[in-house]
């Protein structure tokens, strides 16, 4: 019984609520349709749909618009991001020039540079907290105090 218990505290302590996440950019496109949408009103009659205008908006919907890596990478910011093809989970120091100096997580005293060519804007996720892996593991530890005082008064 102490073992198992032992176990589920160990991989309590190991799991956590922060995960890096990549962030989705708006879309220019699906925003000037709702703005359009609401300056209409409900009192206007319903248009009919060209079918040549629906496939150009799907298409500029399609092509994403370039990112700018030097705005997404912050200084203090925790990031990992990937490199001539590695993957990196670095702490942003500073921008010099069009090179990015970071340095890893858990050793502030190496410095990494970056080139901002060399780094896949795509692919750029910070590190934030994840409320469905708290839920998780909220119920996870309300169910084990609860067989956990099952076994003891059984």
């Amino acid at each position: 019984m102490r073992k198992n218990l032992y176990c589920i505290l160990i991989s309590f302590s190991l799991v956590s609520c922060y995960t890096y996440q990549v962030k989705k950019q708006a879309n220019p496109t699906a925003d000037n349709k709702q703005a359009s949408k609401m300056s209409s009103g409900n009192n206007a009659p319903a248009q009919t749909k060209n079918p040549n205008a629906d496939s150009q908006n799907l298409n500029l919907q399609q092509v994403s618009a370039p990112v700018n890596v030097q705005e997404k990478l912050s200084p203090n910011k925790n990031v990992r991001i990937e490199a001539d093809g590695k993957t990196y989970k670095v702490i942003v120091d500073r921008w010099e020039s069009d090179s990015l100096v970071a340095h890893p997580v858990h050793n502030p005293k190496k410095i990494l540079k970056f080139h901002k060519n060399q780094i896949n804007a795509e692919r750029i996720a910070e590190k934030r907290f994840s409320q469905p892996i708290a839920d998780i593991i909220t119920v996870a530890a309300y169910a084990g105090a609860g067989v956990l005082i099952w076994s003891l008064l059984k």
